[in-house]
């Protein structure tokens, strides 16, 4: 049967897809022809996709490969006359193909007829890399802020290259060559090619999860653009952002440039700079160290040398180099001092005294024993001080005060004169 003719559904069972049951199911041969049937009515389109699997046959009028769309992992089988083929195409070209979908019913497979292939051209190529560029810049993956910093001295550094490649050789006996003791954990993947982004990220992601792997550099030698198509891919990309080890890119020479050059936390121009920058040599290392033990003593020493000088200066004034001058001195001025005290004391003392003569003389002066020498006597009796003839009465003893004693007498008559 054609397969573009109509399939014909026997009367005895439902003519329409929707109408069947489980009572009344569809053979899978009907099944098959109706979907060879739709398939066929679909008209030839161009399909881009890239080129794997594909291995010419010498003498071959067919030739097979599959056709896949990486970035959703899906493919599907292909076929072309040979001398539709053109010499350039290879897996891993990046093609654009005119075809007919072709369904073989006697197995259920799907596959394109091709009639036409074309090379996606190095413009479309570099067009699509500088949009991936503008998205993932927009989406801050160049950002600096989240560069993360390299190791001064790493533990152990994860390496991702080719098999079998100079770039391994490059950075493992650059890197010993500076520091002798640097120890590597390799992975090595396919870099260029169709299966290369779907390698380096399972590697990438085995090292970013051991503890002691402090870097990781993916490296590889210099390639064309088409070469190096991988390591512009979105998926590495994002995957090499997420990683929480730094990651050095150290891809082709310095003129190539991939997207991953961008997003890597360090980018090495070649991958003999990636174990310079990754490792420190140490011959340059002990001579910073030499260096840094000699400025470490002449400031040391000049440190000292400011510290005597300081502490001589210190040492020299008077109140150090001679300090019993400043007791001398305090202790003239306690002489002084004491002298003066001595001095106004007795000043004081002197002039108090002779207050207290002109007090004394003054008291003397007036006292009644000055009187009383004079011959004069005070008379007293129990009342008091007699004044008067008019306080005693005849009889009434009394004392008499002298000059120099008391005298007991009796009143024996009493006489008033009036003046």
């Amino acid at each position: 049967m054609a397969a573009h003719e109509p399939v014909a559904v026997p009367a005895t069972l439902p003519q329409m897809a929707r109408e069947t049951s489980p009572e009344s199911p569809w053979p899978l041969r009907l099944l098959n022809a109706k979907i060879a049937e739709y398939i066929a009515r679909m008209s030839r389109l161009w399909v881009e996709g890239e080129i794997i699997t594909l291995t010419r046959r010498p003498g071959a009028k067919v030739q097979f490969f599959t056709l896949a769309d990486l970035e959703e992992k899906s493919s599907i089988t292909c076929k072309i006359f040979s001398h539709a083929l053109p010499e350039g195409i290879q897996s891993g070209s990046r093609v654009i193909v005119c075809a007919k979908p072709d369904f073989w019913a006697g197995n259920g497979s799907l596959s394109l007829h091709v009639d036409d292939v074309r090379t996606v051209g190095l413009g479309d190529i570099l067009a699509r890399i500088e949009a991936l560029k503008n998205k993932l810049a927009a989406e801050g993956f160049f950002a600096a802020s989240r560069k993360k910093p390299l190791p001064f001295l790493p533990r152990s550094i994860g390496l991702i290259v080719g098999r079998n490649t100079k770039a391994r050789h490059d950075v493992e006996v650059n890197a010993r060559a500076r520091w002798a003791s640097a120890q590597f954990k390799v992975r090595e993947v396919v870099v260029q090619g169709p299966t290369a982004v779907s390698e380096m990220i399972p590697a990438l992601e085995e090292l970013d999860a051991i503890a002691d792997v402090d870097v990781i550099v993916i490296a590889r030698g210099g390639g064309s653009v088409e070469d190096l198509l991988p390591f512009s891919d979105e998926r590495l990309l994002r995957a090499v952002a997420t990683a929480k080890t730094p990651v050095v890119s150290a891809i082709g020479h310095e003129t190539d440039n991939p997207l991953l050059d961008y997003v890597a936390d360090f980018r090495a121009s070649t991958p003999t700079d990636a174990a310079r920058s990754i490792v420190p040599d140490v011959t340059e290392e002990h001579t910073n160290l030499v260096h840094a033990l000699r400025r470490g003593r002449i400031a040391v020493e000049a440190l000292l040398s400011r510290a005597r000088t300081d502490l001589d200066t210190q040492r020299s004034r008077p109140a150090l180099a001679h300090p019993e001058t400043l007791i001398e001195s305090r202790e003239l001025d306690l002489e002084q001092l004491q002298q003066w005290l001595h001095n106004n004391l007795d000043r004081q003392l002197t002039r108090h005294t002779a207050t207290i003569d002109a007090t004394l003389a003054r008291l003397r002066t007036l006292s009644p024993l000055a009187t009383l020498k004079r011959g004069y006597a005070v008379l007293r009796n129990d009342s008091g001080v007699v004044t008067s003839v008019n306080n005693v009465a005849t009889g009434q003893p009394l004392t008499a005060q002298l000059s120099d004693g008391i005298l007991s007498a009796t009143i024996t008559a009493s006489e008033r004169t009036d003046s």
